[in-house]
């Protein structure tokens, strides 16, 4: 005989799972005792929240298929966040909860009473509920195949106390094979070559790349499609690691530095984005990034997403990692003309922007955050994933690690959720690690009172996680928009003016380091890369500077 939860890891390690984040509860304790058995680890945080970022992160990072698990009732709630923000964020990550027994429902038990695949259901692309112990091989292989089919996105499994418990025999059921390709839809060839055309026929084309497309294995082609054509190659907060195969003529950095070109009469007259949605990564459709004007086309896995606030010469539903393998196999046939100039061009004004930002910072006082993220850029190399969390510090972060290229830039999404990175990182962590590699989170002294416990599980797990604390003692972008809106004298609610953080990392087992100086923070980031255990670093930032993304999401011009 052998029992639901049995069933549910067998089927979990034959889809491939290596690693589970979660955090226990009696309704899924039979599951746990089956990881035991198995020899599936399972990496438990002190908040289901975290647990559920953590599995986000871990799929992001890994480009691969994350695993929660959670408890009934409040844990399920807890997780519903992690879910929310893995929707809008097309993250595959499969959500298991408990719930009550099936022959306890509407009888008030504990941790019971709620519709979870109800409450589930708007932010995942599949919920169902278990009914019976037999069904588990079958519904967790849908659901897996579910979250990793374009376009990408959580799914929840609601597996019932008694449903778990249930034994079957265990010659009735046979665990299926995972048969999905990783190929997804490739465009057709009258796609590819009108692509090509337009972007032969542009004097100023640029290619802009997003999460979509850094989840793919596709770097190698994306080089050897920008290469080939001469187009220079933009990127959203997400698409940094594409970069790096790149030659530097080629490098763009972030989107954001096309705010810049067209006061400079070198606005782009051809768009290629690949796995990049209208939104707020492209100031919705404004044209302040991706001119009105300009021939764009479109390529998404979802096709809800094409041309959705700006109007585009062509729209490909298609897998992104394979369109950019098929357009750089396509380019290699073809003349491109000379692009010298335009690549220049586009070298000289990126350049111009991160010289402006640079220029404005000062000495004195608490270390300005600029000034900290290009410390952190010189210490770390292309291995390293950096996790952001908090507004301030992944808008000052995104202005230098563009140029860095670090490994993956991992940043809140669309749901703008604080306090998400902490648990994030732990699942990078977890995927780099199998590679031998590090993973830094660098967090706002708000942003990590979320999951401040957090520091408890590194230490319990081992993982060597950096954890760098911008601390301005403020929640500083709501601080700036009060300024900025209502005047000086009607800042309320935005004072964190308590933070010895590095004390309770220190508490917990971690290595700790309190710092407000560049010459302390280079030593601190140098000694915590070099020691293999998990550490926080404390370092006291100015408040006042606001990042130019910051002016440009509320309307302002930061180079006016």
């Amino acid at each position: 005989m052998i029992s639901g939860g049995e069933l549910l890891i067998r089927t979990l390690r034959k889809a491939g799972v290596e690693t589970i984040f979660g955090l226990h509860g009696a309704h899924i304790d039979t599951v746990f005792q089956a990881c035991l058995d198995h020899e599936l680890p399972i990496i438990d945080t002190r908040h289901e929240a975290a647990a559920g970022h953590a599995a986000e992160g871990y799929a992001r990072a890994g480009k691969r298929l994350g695993v929660a698990l959670v408890t009934a009732g409040g844990g399920f709630t807890n997780a519903l966040t992690p879910m929310a923000n893995a929707w809008l964020d097309r993250t595959p990550v499969l959500f298991i909860t408990g719930s009550g027994p099936l022959r306890d429902d509407e009888t008030n038990t504990l941790q019971a009473g709620l519709d979870q695949v109800a409450m589930a259901k708007p932010v995942t692309k599949w919920a169902h509920r278990v009914v019976a112990t037999d069904h588990i091989p079958r519904l967790v292989m849908q659901a897996v195949r579910t979250a990793l089919a374009g376009p990408r996105g959580p799914v929840l499994l609601d597996i019932p106390w008694d449903v778990l418990m249930n034994q079957v025999e265990e010659d009735a059921v046979a665990i299926p094979e995972l048969r999905l390709s990783n190929n997804g839809s490739r465009p057709s060839t009258t796609d590819v070559e009108r692509t090509l055309d337009l972007l032969r026929a542009a004097e100023r084309p640029v290619i802009v790349v997003g999460s979509e497309a850094s989840r793919s294995a596709s770097a190698k082609y994306l080089a050897a499609l920008a290469t080939t054509a001469n187009i220079p190659v933009f990127a959203d907060f997400e698409g940094f690691n594409l970069l790096s195969d790149l030659p530097p003529a080629l490098r763009g950095g972030l989107i954001q530095n096309l705010y810049s070109f067209g006061r400079a009469e070198a606005a782009p007259d051809a768009v290629l984005m690949l796995g990049t949605r209208f939104g707020l990564n492209t100031v919705h459709g404004s044209g302040q990034l991706i001119p009105l004007d300009a021939t764009v086309v479109q390529i998404d896995p979802d096709a809800r997403e094409l041309g959705r606030l700006q109007a585009i010469e062509l729209g490909i539903a298609a897998d992104v990692g394979g369109s950019i393998e098929e357009l750089a196999r396509c380019a290699a046939d073809r003349g491109w003309p000379d692009r010298t100039d335009w690549c220049s061009k586009v070298t000289e004004l990126v350049q111009k922007r991160y010289d402006s930002i640079a220029g404005k910072v000062e000495d004195g006082g608490a270390l300005h955050p600029f000034t900290a993220s290009q410390i952190l850029a010189e210490c770390v190399d292309q291995s390293v994933t950096v996790v952001a969390d908090g507004a301030l510090t992944y808008l000052w972060l995104s202005e230098v690690l563009s140029a860095t290229r670090p490994a993956g830039f991992l940043t809140h999404g669309y749901l703008g959720s604080m306090g998400v990175g902490f648990g994030t990182a732990v699942g990078a962590q977890a995927a780099d690690l199998v590679a031998g590699k590090r993973t830094i989170l660098v967090t706002g002294d708000g942003s990590v009172g979320y999951s401040i416990g957090e520091f408890d599980t590194l230490v319990r797990h081992k993982l060597p996680l950096i954890v760098i604390i911008m601390n301005n003692r403020s929640w500083g972008a709501t601080l700036h928009f009060q300024q900025l809106a209502v005047g000086p004298n009607r800042v309320t609610n935005t004072r964190l003016e308590n933070g010895d953080y590095d004390a309770v990392a220190a508490a917990f087992g971690a290595a700790a380091y309190h710092v407000d100086d560049a010459a302390g923070f280079k030593a601190a980031l140098g000694q915590a890369m070099t020691d293999n255990r998990p550490a926080c670093i404390n370092v006291r930032v100015a408040l006042d500077p606001i990042p130019p993304e910051e002016l440009i999401l509320i309307g302002m011009d930061p180079f006016a």
